[in-house]
């Protein structure tokens, strides 16, 4: 786990098991099969991203694959930014993102206290375009104003097996790309006991 602290805030960049992403594909594929399933599952009218297709996973396929990598990867997270020991973590919710040619996700922050995104398929040359500042396709993290020796912005290239953990209030945007395929990712929130929150604690 690299954690990065580019402006105060602290963000963690993980890899996630081959075998996970594999897993979640594949749920996916399946779930894009099944027109029930999907309008059961539909996301998007509680999100602010103008992209093709949001959707939550099932209960029980987060609960088998996904979250004991989560709990430990935020645990890991909280205690090498703040040194503390989460007693309690609580995943709120978990959605897949299908981001495709000139969608985006606008500046936004989360819920809960701890938010992730996981990349699941990035489309080849994603950042190009006629620009030098290579940002199509990538994710800005922004936290305050531009001033002497502070950077505002932090941008991620993400690459297949990228987790990103950032604190929830952390606003953020996915730019839109001009390649064709599908950006695939997963977000989530999730709590924390108030003791491990509550920076006047301890």
């Amino acid at each position: 786990m690299k954690i990065i602290s580019p402006f105060g805030p602290k963000i963690a960049v993980i890899k996630i098991p081959k075998k996970i992403i594999i897993l979640i594909n594949k749920e996916v594929e399946t779930i894009l099969k099944n027109k029930e399933k999907l309008k059961k599952n539909n996301y998007s009218n509680k999100l602010v991203g103008q992209v093709k297709q949001e959707f939550q996973l099932s209960k029980n396929f987060i609960n088998k694959h996904l979250i004991r990598f989560i709990n430990n990867s935020v645990k890991t997270y909280i205690k090498k930014s703040s040194n503390r020991n989460a007693k309690k973590i609580s995943l709120k919710n978990l959605w897949i993102v299908r981001q495709f040619k000139n969608e985006y996700n606008p500046i936004h922050f989360h819920s809960g206290d701890i938010s992730g995104v996981g990349y699941l398929n990035i489309p080849k040359n994603i950042t190009q375009g006629n620009k030098k500042l290579k940002t199509n396709g990538t994710i800005d993290f922004i936290h305050g104003s531009k001033s002497f020796l502070n950077n505002s912005i932090f941008n991620h290239r993400p690459k297949v097996g990228d987790l990103i953990l950032f604190p929830n209030y952390l606003m953020h945007t996915a730019y839109p790309f001009k390649r064709d395929g599908e950006r695939r990712s997963f977000s989530f929130n999730l709590s924390i006991d108030k003791k491990t929150a509550d920076i006047f604690s301890g």
